[in-house]
């Protein structure tokens, strides 16, 4: 083994090409579906933990951009939640306990649940009303999950972020926004 290591060129080269291939296997139908169920919605809750929750309030900031009312579970200003709002609920194995149970509750209120993960036959997709499926390595190791380089789950937080943005295109594109206007979203207390 060279002594060096992997270069910051070769490490990217691996990111990008895992990056592109996960955001690729997600079906169009369903992003399709979860912009729809987006736009519907009075508000958007988000939930994961971890680096899952980072992504998913980067997710959260980003449609807020677009003028879309998000909130992160948890927050101290978070609202109650109607079944007019829709959760998001993340989690690359569907089996995160806090997620879970936050879905429990929101479907218990009669609240629509979309998941986005990658194990289709988990506990969070039982509970989904429509499950976008990044199918991408995760702690179970099924055998149709993408596998990857990267430590860990780091492959489905990269995508997650990513499949984000793409969304917020997507939403700016389908409603015609201007995307300077959107700069009066943006935080000023800066």
């Amino acid at each position: 083994m060279d002594e060096r290591g992997i270069s910051y060129e070769e490490a990217c080269q691996v990111i990008l090409k895992e990056c592109e291939k996960s955001l690729s296997s997600v079906s169009r139908e369903m992003i399709e579906e979860l912009v729809n169920r987006i736009l519907r919605a009075r508000k958007v809750f988000f939930i994961g933990v971890g680096r899952v929750m980072l992504s998913m309030e980067a997710m959260a900031k980003r449609l807020a951009h677009c003028g879309i009312d998000t909130v992160c579970v948890g927050q101290i200003t978070e609202p109650a939640i109607t079944t007019e709002d829709l959760l998001i609920a993340a989690s690359g194995s569907g089996e995160s306990v806090i997620t879970v149970g936050i879905a429990r509750k929101a479907k218990s209120l009669g609240v629509q649940v979309v998941m986005i993960g990658s194990n289709a036959e988990s506990t969070l997709a039982s509970l989904a009303d429509l499950i976008v499926r990044i199918p991408v390595r995760t702690k179970l190791k099924k055998t149709d999950e993408i596998q990857s380089e990267q430590p860990m789950t780091s492959l489905f937080e990269q995508t997650l972020l990513l499949l984000g943005d793409a969304v917020a295109k997507i939403i700016i594109e389908k409603q015609h926004l201007d995307m300077e206007n959107l700069w009066k979203y943006h935080a000023n207390l800066e």
